[in-house]
């Protein structure tokens, strides 16, 4: 729903800087104004509350025509954002079908709202949004002017909610986190933000960060998981390598005699290794199918846990089924190639 790299935050509270009111929507568009003229500024847009930061408003949504407005005859519930003309650009969230805000979506125009895909098939189905309406707990008629995709909102593995959002003149907010995008590296472009932002008030403190960095407490559980993982799985091959190892040195052991009578009666080293390998692949083959089974059913889990692994992910069963494989392969290929060295008379005392 957004590209946070290669984008800057500028976070503040402008009641720190004594504006309220009146005094907010001004100083939001000078901000605009005078980062944009900034060189390598691609484009910048302001937003209440970032994606996966504090995780915006909750509220509930009603059909036209509802008159009861408890909770229990809402049609869904919905996150919601406030944003200015230029944040859709700025976030790299893309725009579906409708038009961005500009400033004319004011405080005294009609209501106006951004949805995401989400949000458009729980309330509108499978016709056009556009033009649509709804309501909210104000009972305020609200009319869709875009659509946007889908996005993360609380959480990198949350199933896809419903969001809409808002022009900052119609639902203001002082929080103010302006997202500036360029391909100049942080230590090029946080100075000239800076002393944009100080010429508008020297008395606003702002916080800067690159976004991605913003969001690494969201990314910690995901990447300790698959740390976490990533180590279980290396264990656990390991294990199965050493059981593969000893089964096939175990099976190629008890047909020593047999090996040693099939060399002495002219057996080619390529028979001698089909028939010393085929057992132990056979049951490699049956174990890797059970694992292939469990590993499908427990999909689920691993989705919920890992971002972007999703149920039955294609290249991770293939990556697990070849790299095992090939393990499995290797460990039995070592004890075949020990009855092949070992002369036949030898091979016919083993037992």
């Amino acid at each position: 729903g957004f590209q946070p790299q290669g984008a800057l935050l500028a976070e503040t509270d402008l009641h720190m800087g004594g504006h309220s009111g009146a005094s907010i929507t001004p100083v939001r568009k000078r901000m605009l104004e005078e980062v944009g003229r900034i060189p390598g500024v691609i484009s910048v847009g302001i937003i209440d509350e970032t994606p996966l930061g504090t995780g915006g408003s909750s509220t509930m949504i009603y059909r036209m025509g509802t008159t009861d407005f408890r909770g229990s005859n809402s049609a869904f519930g919905a996150k919601y954002f406030s944003i200015s003309p230029g944040y859709l650009e700025a976030a790299g969230t893309r725009l579906l079908t409708g038009r961005d805000f500009t400033w004319h979506d004011d405080a005294k125009a009609p209501r106006v709202a951004i949805i995401n895909q989400t949000f458009a098939h729980a309330m509108f189905g499978n016709t056009s949004a556009l033009g649509r309406q709804f309501m909210m707990g104000d009972k305020v008629p609200y009319e869709v002017v875009g659509v946007v995709e889908n996005g993360k909102y609380d959480s990198l593995t949350e199933t896809p909610w419903a969001a809409m959002f808002f022009p900052l003149e119609q639902n203001p907010d002082s929080d103010t986190s302006l997202i500036v995008r360029s391909p100049l590296p942080p230590s090029e472009i946080v100075p000239e933000v800076r002393r944009a932002l100080a010429q508008i008030d020297p008395s606003l403190p702002f916080v800067f960060h690159t976004w991605p960095d913003a969001l690494a407490f969201v990314q910690f559980p995901a990447r300790a998981a698959t740390a976490t993982l990533g180590v279980m799985g290396l264990l656990a091959a390991m294990l199965a390598v050493t059981g593969v190892f000893g089964m096939a040195m175990y099976s190629v052991s008890k047909r020593m005699r047999e090996f040693g009578i099939r060399v002495a009666v002219g057996a080619q080293p390529v028979q001698l290794m089909r028939s010393a390998l085929s057992r132990p692949l056979i049951l490699l083959l049956s174990g890797s199918a059970a694992g292939l089974l469990l590993g499908a059913m427990a999909s689920q889990l691993l989705a919920q846990i890992v971002y972007q692994a999703t149920p039955r992910d294609p290249l991770v069963l293939a990556g697990v089924v070849i790299s095992m494989a090939l393990l499995g392969l290797l460990a039995t290929w070592i004890p075949a190639q020990c009855a092949l060295r070992v002369h036949p008379a030898r091979l016919l005392r083993e037992e």
